[in-house]
């Protein structure tokens, strides 16, 4: 399960034997609570300029105490690096050019086209997959965001859960089995499936046709236009700090238009909840509202607090004895309403009997970027309650309202 990142080793220039130069960075906190391992980032470009730096150079980034924080370069040339920020203060943090120690990947994903095309990803928090091609050419109605929980480790387990899940000598024994002995065939599978928490994660949130865990799409009418399965994919950083990838899907319909294709380009960074999404629509012509959601799978309540810009919902999750699972979208910017939405008796027969929907509403202008961030927590895990969760969100949504000021010196 356990990767490690090393940065290619190269020669120093002949500066090197020269005093070394350096840039300090400043990293304001306004809010009045800590801000702990929260990803700021800053253009390399700039940083490479004012250190005369060879493009093939390393960095080392150390804190006020001289301790080295790890580092990344994204794909859209910025450094990012975790900060932490007393409340109210400012903190400082120092680059200059050497060889960083090695990094161990807390974020990483990718395709698996031998489980239906998924695109998975994690954190050393969370972890989540949407669907692919290959299911959608099934004709399964899988529209949201599923979910894999996670406990116990801050490695990687995606790869292990789906190389034990789809292990074909492990179903040749449970074909078998099936034959003679069903109750030993399904006592088998609980062995290795990825359904059943073997210690560090598990697979028992229920999506179907529905926004699952925190889908955005646009509306028509009142009613959500529903965006299949992705179509096109290019990972665009792959830790070990941020994972982010670029969604296409296939076109959709939306009033007069014919041709809206959708492109989602979601990010997710070490030792956050939350996945930062930026959904965009190309060939709309006119402006559409459009809701982010969370499915509600039975009739405990969500919180909405439009003021504050998050909604909360503790969902039961499938199958006994699997804890309690807590899911969260939280906006940057101010939305127009937040409200549940229960299918009628009919549309819940076809959404596999979920109740409904709790949406978050907004405008979309075309040619316009929406940015929300979506994600969960699990009281297995680091989340003890739903109290405990509630407050995570409201002071991420705080966060992200409030970001860090970063200034380079």
């Amino acid at each position: 399960m356990k990767k490690i990142f090393t940065l290619p080793l190269i020669a120093f220039s002949l500066l090197a034997c020269q005093s070394n130069p350096e840039v300090t960075i400043s990293v304001e906190n306004a809010l009045g609570t800590d801000r702990i391992g929260e990803m700021v980032e800053v253009s390399m470009e700039d940083i490479s300029t004012r250190l005369n730096l060879p493009d093939t150079a390393q960095l080392v980034i150390v804190d006020a105490e001289s301790q080295e924080v790890p580092y990344q370069i994204t794909h859209d040339g910025n450094l990012i690096f975790p900060a932490s920020v007393s409340a109210n203060a400012t903190s400082t943090y120092t680059i200059t050019q050497g060889v960083p120690a090695t990094i161990t990947v807390r974020a990483c994903g990718r395709q698996y086209p031998e489980r239906m095309d998924d695109m998975a990803w994690e954190n050393d928090l969370v972890a989540f997959r949407a669907y692919g091609p290959s299911l959608q050419a099934t004709g399964e109605r899988g529209f949201g965001y599923d979910l894999f929980l996670k406990r116990g480790t801050t490695e990687p387990v995606l790869e292990d859960l789906y190389a034990q899940e789809l292990d074909p000598a492990n179903w040749q024994k449970v074909n078998e089995l099936r034959k003679t002995d069903p109750k030993a065939a399904n006592e088998l599978v609980s062995t290795f499936s990825y359904h059943v928490d073997h210690g560090y994660g598990m697979d028992c949130y229920a999506v179907g046709p529905t926004l699952g865990a925190g889908v955005a799409a646009l509306m028509a009418d009142e009613d959500i236009i529903y965006p299949w399965c992705y179509k096109d994919y290019e990972i665009l950083d792959n830790g070990p700090l941020r994972f982010s990838v670029k969604l296409t899907f296939n076109p959709l319909t939306v009033k007069n238009d014919t041709n809206v294709v959708e492109t989602r380009i979601i990010t997710l960074d070490a030792g956050s909840h939350f996945n930062r999404t930026v959904v965009s629509y190309q060939n709309l012509s006119e402006a559409s509202p459009i809701v982010a959601g969370i499915v509600l799978h039975d009739d405990t309540p969500a919180t909405t607090a439009p003021e504050k810009g998050y909604i909360t919902y503790k969902d039961p999750t499938t199958g006994a004895d699997n804890g309690e699972l807590y899911l969260g979208l939280a906006f940057p910017t101010a939305v127009q309403d937040m409200k549940t939405v229960l299918f009628s008796p009919d549309e819940k027969k076809q959404r596999n009997n979920a109740e409904g929907h709790v949406l978050a509403y907004k405008n979309y202008e075309p040619g316009s970027e929406y940015v929300y961030y979506w994600g969960y927590g699990w009281n297995r895990s680091d989340m003890e309650s739903i109290n405990v969760w509630n407050q995570y969100v409201a002071d991420f949504a705080d966060r992200i309202q409030h970001p860090l000021k970063v200034t380079v010196k």
